[in-house]
């Protein structure tokens, strides 16, 4: 047993999760820090991305952004300037220009559809469904409060995949909060859906991956959670070594202000299937 793991088998969690708390305060320990040699060790030290502090606070964000008190939400914090990724706008509506004015997606945890009223406004005149799927939490919320014509939510892909046909898929800020996000991304590609874009995902310019810990600035709510800073030649050739499946249109750079102890840059990218 290692000295982390005493101190768990002594303290209890809520202790333990207060000391986590009083550091992101008053030490200023927010932003990605860390070098976890498992996406299990990082799990030890984190409060996790499941905690109902997050589901709550995003549900009140989202019920005044759906009822136009303000402008959107992300990541739970209500935004009084819009700031849209004009990259990601336009692979959703280079996707609806392919297929006839039509926009059906899949955002793969999308929350309860942040991404979707963020950039209504852009939206109007084309055919849309938005697809959540995300964590049950999120889906019983979302069903009961947010679903309508054009909203939807589901649990898992193939529950989303049996109701309708997306034509493009959505990785927003995703794939680096999943433990096994290679897995998800392949039998996303799986489904031979026209379109992924994948946005603000963390990337560095070493050979592996790395797994880190997200501790969140204490004003947005007291959370931390593992999450993955991606090689940007291991994801490379993960894409264009994936059965020739989909190939790149074009990747952009996205600022974020968030703290890193890793040189990271941001990105997004557009892919299309392959012919």
């Amino acid at each position: 047993m290692n000295y982390t793991d005493l101190i768990r088998y002594i303290l209890p969690p809520i202790i333990i999760d207060g000391i986590r708390y009083i550091k992101i305060i008053y030490l200023g320990d927010y932003g990605i820090i860390g070098d976890y040699s498992s996406w299990s060790d990082a799990q030890k030290v984190s409060v996790g991305y499941e905690s109902d502090i997050i589901l709550q606070k995003t549900k009140g964000a989202i019920m005044k952004v759906n009822e136009d008190i303000s402008i959107y939400e992300r990541d739970s914090v209500l935004m009084d300037k819009p700031e849209y990724i004009y990259q990601t706008l336009t692979g959703l509506m280079r996707a609806a220009a392919q297929d006839g004015g039509e926009l059906n997606v899949l955002d793969f945890g999308g929350s309860l559809g942040s991404t979707y009223y963020h950039n209504r406004k852009f939206l109007q005149g084309l055919f849309v469904r938005w697809n959540i799927i995300e964590q049950p939490g999120y889906v019983k919320v979302g069903k009961e409060l947010f679903q309508d014509d054009i909203l939807k939510f589901y649990n898992t892909i193939e529950e989303c995949m049996a109701q309708t046909e997306p034509n493009v898929i959505l990785l927003g800020s995703t794939l680096q909060y999943l433990e096994n996000p290679y897995e998800i991304l392949n039998e996303l590609m799986d489904q031979n859906i026209n379109h992924i874009i994948i946005d603000r995902t963390p990337f560095w310019d070493g050979p592996t991956d790395k797994i880190c810990i997200e501790n969140v600035p204490p004003e947005i709510y007291p959370g931390s959670y593992p999450m993955w800073v991606f090689s940007g030649q291991k994801f490379l050739d993960f894409i264009i070594g994936n059965k020739n499946k989909y190939q790149f249109v074009v990747d952009y750079q996205i600022s974020e202000r968030m703290k890193s102890q890793t040189p990271i840059i941001w990105k997004g990218m557009i892919l299309e299937k392959s012919d």
